[in-house]
């Protein structure tokens, strides 16, 4: 699946209908007023920026400046990483194509089952205090999505270091041995070549 378009559908689900409207009028400029009103969803809206390449893989200022002027910060944030992350960053710095599927199911296992202790994780695995600040401030009531942030902000910061092995014992070290038996578990089928 392409990750731009994982992230407009994301950030299109965000949307409230007052938003999709606010959004609509703001598109005025680059549209006529008839293509616009048969817009009803943000996946739709996207479709047509997406076609008149108001927005693209790796150009995302116009969709910024929209989420912005409808005071959208979390979404800001969101397509920010996406930018960060390197969705468009050079392909060798990023873990082999096995680590990186081990690493996404590892950090479903983590998320599903570390709970309010995630900072402990997080300070093992060497994340500062402000960027687990700054993704709660975008993620007040979410843990999960606090987890999941976090885990792809050291996935970003490591690159093609990021190895779960170091996941599996930064869990040991905060005893927390169950999640990493977890992890461990749903591993061996990958790493044996039967996933």
């Amino acid at each position: 699946m392409d990750p731009f378009l994982t992230l407009l559908h994301s950030v299109s689900s965000s949307l409230s209908d007052k938003e999709l409207s606010s959004l609509k009028f703001l598109c005025r400029g680059q549209f006529g007023k008839g293509k616009l009103e048969s817009v009803r969803s943000g996946g739709e809206l996207f479709t047509i920026l997406l076609e008149k390449q108001l927005i693209t893989n790796d150009s995302v200022a116009f969709l910024k400046g929209l989420l912005e002027t409808i005071k959208r910060e979390d979404l800001v944030l969101q397509l920010k990483q996406f930018v960060e992350e390197g969705e468009v960053s050079a392909p060798d710095d990023q873990p082999d194509v096995h680590e990186k599927r081990l690493q996404k199911v590892a950090i479903e296992v983590i998320c599903e089952n570390v709970g309010r202790d995630w900072k402990m994780l997080m300070r093992k695995l060497e994340i500062s205090e402000v960027k687990m600040d700054r993704i709660v401030a975008a993620n007040p009531f979410n843990l999960h999505e606090q987890l999941t942030q976090s885990l792809r902000e050291w996935q970003k910061w490591k690159g093609k270091d990021a190895k779960v092995t170091d996941l599996i014992k930064a869990l040991r070290e905060c005893n927390m041995n169950l999640v990493a038996d977890k992890v461990e578990q749903k591993l061996l089928p990958l790493n044996t070549g039967t996933g």
